[in-house]
């Protein structure tokens, strides 16, 4: 059986290099962000939504690109809200872009959501990627050091080396953000 896994592991490894995709991923503590804004309490999904649409929209700008947003179904009544949020952003914009801007480069003003068991390939991807995604900011971002070596990080080798969105050289930001 281990020798399935080293096989499996090894082949995926080798797709992460070769698959042509960008990563823009978004972690938020909700204590941080709960005790921070004690006043102003934005739901933790709908604020890492707008900071990933803003970063989505540089990314296809600056790849002359055009795309719409596909999350993974939470279920009904968090599917709902997160539709409505997004709405709100395309009607509204957020707080760095105006509506106009997102209309630039998204082609949908829907929200598309689809259940795990569709099995779509880019919502597979980013669950594969969710938690080498959150290593990286935990090690780089908020300097928590472990001496575990994990198969996230050989990952992460793949993912900092070429595969993070990078705006001016700087992953940190862009294709890595960490919200309060």
């Amino acid at each position: 059986m281990k020798k399935k896994a080293y096989e499996f592991d090894k082949i995926l490894l080798e797709k992460l290099t070769i698959w042509k995709y960008s990563v823009i991923s978004v972690l938020i503590d909700k204590y941080e962000h709960s005790n921070k804004y004690t006043t102003w309490k934005y739901d933790p999904y709908h604020y890492c939504m707008e900071a990933l649409l803003e970063r989505f929209k540089l990314f296809l700008e600056l790849n002359d690109g055009y795309g719409d947003v596909m999350i993974e179904s939470r279920g009904g009544k968090e599917d709902i809200r997160l539709k409505k949020s997004f709405n709100n952003l395309w009607e509204n914009g957020t707080h760095f872009l105006k509506p106009d801007e997102l209309h630039e480069r998204l082609t949908s003003k829907q929200l598309k959501v689809k259940p795990k068991t569709a099995n779509i390939s880019g919502l597979q991807l980013a669950d594969l990627l969710a938690h080498p995604c959150r290593r990286y900011i935990y090690k780089s971002i908020l300097d928590k050091k472990d001496n575990k070596k994990t198969f996230s990080d050989e990952i992460l080798k793949i993912l900092v080396k070429d595969k993070f969105f990078k705006y001016k050289s700087k992953i940190v930001g862009y294709g890595i953000k960490k919200l309060p």
